[in-house]
Order: structure tokens, then sequence, then C-alpha cells
């Protein structure tokens, strides 16, 4: 059986970010439907004219003038309609999604649905997008440009946070698997500091390691352990780029006593060491 493939932003983007404006025409010379894949980042989308269609982890999802959308990491989507919108793309890094914000985003019990944007709405975003894609062209011919990239980035990420806090659009049915992957994502979040052990959430969730570790697989593609992982990485990504810690503080913020064993972790995951991971990125 193929594999589904697993887009990768860090191959495209060293910054974490990849961000365009398409418009109807253009989306028309491409005329191949994506096939279907996962992406280890975030998408976001602010539909401006036309419409189109997704089809996410199985469920069909329209878009039309004026809307907003995200695709988790790890939701398997492909494109369904030949109809055609024009508008904003965001990849953005996992990592550049501040943790309350990741709750509204994967706090969603059914796959989420567009949110519509009033005029206010998308002329904030609108103006917001403009500015961060000149920025983001720019990102390395200006001193504290980068800054600037990612502070617009935020800001966006936090309109569009807010707008789906503020909806309440739970009203398609949803599986065990998909409710339990998502308790244990928020269970994850509050706790991978002080627990890293898969048969620990499977006992809080009250199911077996077995059950929990198919359902996750089921509904992301990927295991109990390889989600624990990613959220302790994530976090040390955040404090290596962000923070002033040095690599034995962060392990230690992050449960780990063997600050060397961290290291080796990290390396492992990322595929360079911490020191290496923040000079890149601090460029």
């Amino acid at each position: 059986m193929k594999d589904i493939p697993v887009h990768q932003l860090k191959k495209r983007s060293a910054l974490g970010l990849e961000i365009w404006h398409y418009s109807i025409d253009e989306m028309r010379m491409e005329e191949s439907i994506m096939e279907a894949h996962r992406d280890d980042h975030y998408i976001f989308f602010v539909v401006e004219s036309g419409s189109s269609a997704m089809m996410i982890d199985f469920i069909e999802v329209s878009f039309s003038a004026n809307s907003l959308y995200y695709v988790l990491p790890g939701q398997v989507h492909h494109g369904i309609s030949k109809k055609h919108a024009g508008g904003w793309f965001l990849a953005v890094d996992a990592m550049l999604v501040p943790p309350d914000y990741r709750k509204v985003f994967e706090g969603q019990l059914a796959v989420q649905k567009p949110y519509t944007l009033n005029e206010g709405q998308m002329k904030q975003c609108r103006g917001l997008l403009v500015l961060l894609q000149q920025r983001f062209d720019e990102h390395e011919s200006s001193t504290f440009n980068t800054s600037i990239v990612l502070s617009l980035l935020q800001s966006f990420i936090g309109i569009a946070a807010g707008c789906y806090a503020e909806s309440n659009c739970h009203s398609l049915k949803v599986s065990r698997p998909v409710e339990l992957s998502q308790q244990f994502k928020a269970l994850l979040i509050e706790n991978y500091v002080t627990i890293k052990s898969p048969s620990a959430y499977a006992e809080m969730l009250n199911v077996s390691q077995t059950y929990l570790n198919e359902a996750l697989k089921k509904t992301t593609g990927f295991s109990v352990s390889y989600w624990i992982q990613n959220e302790i990485m994530l976090e040390a990504k955040r404090l290596l780029y962000y923070g002033g810690k040095n690599v034995k503080q962060i392990a230690h913020t992050l449960g780990y006593e063997d600050h060397a064993y961290f290291s080796r972790l990290f390396k492992k995951s990322e595929g360079v060491t911490p020191l290496s991971f923040r000079a890149e990125y601090r460029k």
C-alpha cells in the first residue's frame, strides 16, 4: 500500500513561513487537482473571490468569497473541485503558532468549517497579508525585517484564532477516534513537560494504549509517541528561537534532567543540534 505523502515546510522555507497571493486566472492555469497528502505544518486560506472545494479527512469542505480556513498538520486533504478561487495562501510552521491559538485550532471536535469574514474583518486580513507578503519578500534585506515578518504573522494568526474561538461550528457528527484524538491533543498540550509516556495518556483517557495508538494513526497518520515528541520538539524550537536560555536550561524546562540526552533526541528529530538550529534560524 502506498503511503500518504507528507509535505515538509522546512524543505521549502528556512523561515518557517510561505505566503503568496493568487488570482482566479492563476489558479486556472493549474488544472491538475492536488493528490491527497498531509503537511507537517499549518495552512491558512483567505478566499477573496470565486469558489472551490477540498476533501479534508473524508469531509467535503466548500469555500466561497470572504472566507477564512485552515488545515491542521497531519490532516489528509486534496482538491476536489474544478472551480477556482482567488485569495491568500499561508503555510506556517507549527512552532510559530502559540499554544493558546493552537488550542483553538486543534480543539474543534469536527473537521473545521470555513469562517465567513465580515467586511471589516476581510479588510483587516487583506491589509495585514499585503504588508506581510511585502515584508516576507524583503526579510533578508533589512535590519529587524525578520522580526517584523514574524510579528505580522502573529497578528494574522491571532485574528484567525479569534474568529474561530467566537464561532460555534460543531454541527458535524464526529467519530470516537476523532473525539479521542482531540482529547489526547488537549491533554498533551497541558502535560507534555511532566508526562511523556503513551501509556500514561491512555490511562488518563480510560482507554488502552493500543486503542489510543490506533485512533491517532487512523485520524492523523501518526502514533502517540510521535505526537508526544512532536509537542516537545515544537516547544524546544520555540525556546531556542525566541528565548535566551541555554540548551541545559531548555532541557530542564522541558522535563529532561540529562541535557545531553535531550540534545541527542533533538538532533535525531530535527537533523541538527539545538545550537545549530538556533544559529540557523537567528541569522
